[in-house]
């Protein structure tokens, strides 16, 4: 199958210029756009977790709980897909110091978190879902192989899916290797069929060669190219917000996925 339709129900974004979804929106209208608070506020984690969960947790968590509560599914009841490029780069950065300088110091708790898997399973267990969880991560193409993951399990369950894809600011050598400056992250709740919850409509098709998208873009100074998440996800998130239009997005070296937007009637 190369083809296939999905539909989106719910969408979450946040980053440290934007709030949610509603304030890109009002950014792309020209209007002022709602400020986000300090730290992504992750308020479907209890407290004590959000008290030590590290901000790719906080943010991973944030807009998944924007994304569903947009949906109106219950949460414990989807699937979920989370990607991300480069992972948790802070505890990643910190590691690779303390085993070069001290390695005996190493904190359990901050490599407990660098795992991968670690935004999805705080979610699942704070939210008490049984349903199935994975954790990808596809490089400058994790948007893109998120999308088709997630979609491709909506389909074949016939049931709704989450997708979280999002990555924090990178700081130290593995900051200047991922170019990562800031943190941004978006969430799609997809479903197989059309309801009345539909917002918009997705058409995918499966195109091959997409090195193209893989390297970098000469940098203009938007916002979203300090993000790798939000570089690669910007042309669909901005058709999202207008609820048209057509988007090429990589999925893999030689795979991309074609994307057009069909707006809910």
């Amino acid at each position: 199958m190369s083809r296939l339709q999905i539909h989106v129900e719910g969408i979450g974004l946040w980053s440290p210029a934007l709030a949610d979804f509603g304030a890109l929106q009002a950014q792309l209208d020209g209007a002022p756009p709602v400020a986000a608070t300090a730290r992504p506020p992750a308020a479907s984690l209890p407290a004590n977790e959000r008290r030590r969960a590290p901000e790719s947790v906080l943010l991973a968590v944030e807009i998944a709980g924007q994304a569903v509560a947009m949906s109106g599914h219950a949460a414990s009841d989807l699937p979920c897909v989370f990607g991300s490029s480069f992972g948790d780069q802070l505890i990643s950065d910190y590691m690779c110091a303390t085993l070069a300088s001290a390695p005996a110091e190493l904190s359990p708790t901050r490599f407990h978190n660098s795992v991968h898997n670690a935004p999805a399973g705080y979610w699942t267990i704070a939210i008490g879902c049984h349903a199935t969880s994975s954790a990808i991560s596809a490089g400058a193409a994790t948007v893109g192989a998120g999308l088709l993951e997630a979609a491709t399990l909506s389909m074949t369950e016939q049931r709704p899916v989450l997708l979280v894809c999002s990555d924090i600011a990178g700081t130290g050598p593995v900051g200047e290797m991922s170019g990562t400056r800031s943190s941004f992250g978006f969430a799609l709740v997809l479903s197989p069929m059309r309801t009345p919850r539909t917002l918009v409509s997705l058409d995918i098709e499966l195109t091959p060669h997409a090195r193209h998208d893989l390297r970098p873009a000469p940098a203009v100074g938007a916002w979203y190219e300090s993000n790798p998440i939000a570089a690669s996800a910007w042309p669909l998130m901005q058709n999202l917000a207008k609820g048209e239009g057509a988007c090429t997005l990589a999925a893999a070296e030689t795979l991309a996925l074609r994307v057009a937007l069909e707006t809910a009637v």
